[in-house]
């Protein structure tokens, strides 16, 4: 799992023609506001949402803000019924510049529960049964370090999932270190580490999920990215490997309104044929 992530991390680098080590060297630490760095006129800073990407953002949203970030996805399974999520709903606010409350709900139908959007949790049933659940999501996020030379802009999620409706039966809770880089040509190379609690019916077990994401501007509105991430079993009475690539674009309707849209795809047989996911963010 490490070897496959750090593989992928060296390809994406080398594709883009980036030294990393001077590449961080050229820039100096910045102030967390908004979701996002301010630059140095002082303007608004860029909004960045975690359902982006499978990678959250680094960076909280700022005192006294609020992001709003909503999105359906649709996953094409293998072997049971294909499945549909939504709203994956998450409201974020401010408390400190570093620490924001995270709030939001979801409900899946479908024959299982891949875990292909960073706002909604569990791995669901894997039985062929349609099934349907919900979830009430809830905790904060802390920024932790600012971008200084090598040392990265990371922040820490912490997480509970609590059902509200459907089979699960009980409240599992993840933890995710995020943390990245910002490079020449306001390219992003982020990734995170994310650690969870799982219970179904008949089997309770852990979750690993590794991911890996090169952001890269098209134009001041235009953004695209490429990613890797993968859900791996710990425990589990059958485990699972799980890998996927996708490929992502975001459009800034205004400063504080965002579209995105990302497609995936599995890369190991346990893993879903093909994912889509179509958001929104709203800061204010």
């Amino acid at each position: 799992m490490l070897r496959t992530l750090g593989i992928f991390v060296v390809v994406l680098v080398c594709g883009a023609g980036v030294d990393v080590g001077v590449a961080c060297a050229q820039f100096e630490p910045f102030a967390r506001r908004g979701g996002a760095v301010e630059d140095e006129a002082g303007e608004a800073p860029e909004l960045e949402t975690d359902r982006d990407a499978f990678t959250p953002a680094t960076s909280t949203v700022g005192r006294r803000t609020s992001v709003v970030e909503s999105s359906y996805s649709f996953i094409d399974n293998r072997d049971v019924k294909d499945t549909h999520s939504l709203p994956e709903l998450l409201v974020r606010r401010g408390l400190t510049e570093n620490i924001e409350l995270r709030l939001g709900w979801n409900y899946e139908v479908g024959g299982t529960g891949d875990v292909v959007s960073g706002n909604e949790g569990g791995e669901g049933g894997a039985d062929g049964a349609l099934e349907r659940e919900s979830q009430l999501l809830y905790g904060l996020k802390a920024g932790l370090t600012e971008q200084n030379g090598l040392t990265p802009r990371s922040a820490l999620i912490v997480q509970g999932y609590t059902p509200t409706s459907g089979l699960a039966p009980a409240t599992d809770w993840v933890g995710a270190y995020a943390f990245g880089w910002e490079l020449p040509n306001r390219m992003r190379l982020d990734s995170s580490m994310r650690y969870g609690t799982e219970h179904s019916e008949h089997d309770v077990f852990n979750l690993w999920t590794p991911s890996v994401v090169l952001r890269a501007p098209l134009t001041e509105r235009w953004q695209v990215h490429a990613e890797y991430f993968g859900i791996y079993s710990q425990g589990a009475e059958s485990d699972f490997r799980r890998a996927f690539f996708s490929s992502g674009t975001h459009y800034l309707l205004t400063p504080n309104l965002e579209l995105g849209l990302r497609v995936g795809w599995g890369l190991t047989d346990d893993a879903p044929n093909f994912f889509s996911n179509v958001g929104v963010g709203w800061r204010f």
